[in-house]
């Protein structure tokens, strides 16, 4: 038994693990890589997460409910889960990615997770793939965190900078790596000062670990915009 589930069919487990960076430096080491699976799970993650959400909070409202699955359903959220169970040293890399840092990045992690899914749920069908996914995720599904705390880093951080009159503009620092595997650094700025930098490998990614920085770095503080010097000079008194 692996990852706290026994699988009928072994070939399914071994292609969800495989990453397509593998699979483009072995060809013909396995059947096919785990993209497919990936796409299966994702809606498998979302239904048992909104189920297990709309019975645990039945007083929150469809914005609520939406606000507390982005918040386990994202890339950072996904990620958590595999790490709770070691996925990261099961799945099947590239030598590049590898020594890249694949395994301890979120994006890669959370799709490997999701790839997961979607085999548990083709090898043993929807009632254990449902009790599967809730155990892992229950300090999740069972948090009664405000609802303000559970919007994205790149929505709190906007929020916080709007006070100030300024928006986030995020953009492309650098980009590198095959097409299977690229790797975004992406700068985040107010004012033109740079308050945030993330690395992910989306652009999504790392724009919501730019974000992430930022609040980090802000603390909470909103931003103060420089004053604008130059100009007419204000009147004085009469």
């Amino acid at each position: 038994m692996r990852f706290g589930i026994p699988f009928d069919d072994p070939a399914l487990l071994e292609r969800a693990l495989v990453h397509g960076s593998w699979l483009h430096e072995h060809p013909g080491s396995a059947t096919g890589h785990n993209e497919r699976l990936e796409f299966l799970g994702d809606s498998v993650i979302s239904l048992v997460v909104s189920e297990a959400l709309h019975a645990r909070h039945p007083a929150d409202d469809e914005g609520v409910l939406s606000a507390r699955r982005a918040s386990i359903v994202s890339a950072h959220g996904l990620a958590r889960l595999a790490r709770r169970i070691d996925l990261g040293e099961a799945i099947l890399l590239g030598e590049g990615e590898a020594q890249r840092g694949g395994r301890a990045r979120d994006a890669l992690l959370a799709s490997s997770f999701e790839a997961l899914a979607g085999a548990v749920f083709l090898d043993r069908g929807w009632s254990v793939v449902r009790g599967w996914l809730r155990d892992i995720a229950a300090p999740e599904l069972e948090a009664d965190a405000p609802a303000g705390t559970l919007k994205s880093p790149k929505s709190r951080l906007q929020e916080l900078t709007q006070r100030s009159g300024e928006r986030p503009v995020y953009r492309v620092a650098q980009s590198s790596g095959p097409d299977h595997a690229r790797e975004f650094v992406i700068e985040v700025t107010v004012a033109g000062e740079v308050i945030g930098t993330g690395t992910g490998g989306s652009l999504r990614a790392a724009q919501t670990a730019a974000a992430e920085a930022a609040l980090e770095a802000l603390g909470g503080r909103p931003v103060v915009s420089a004053p604008v010097h130059g100009g007419e000079p204000e009147p004085g008194p009469s």
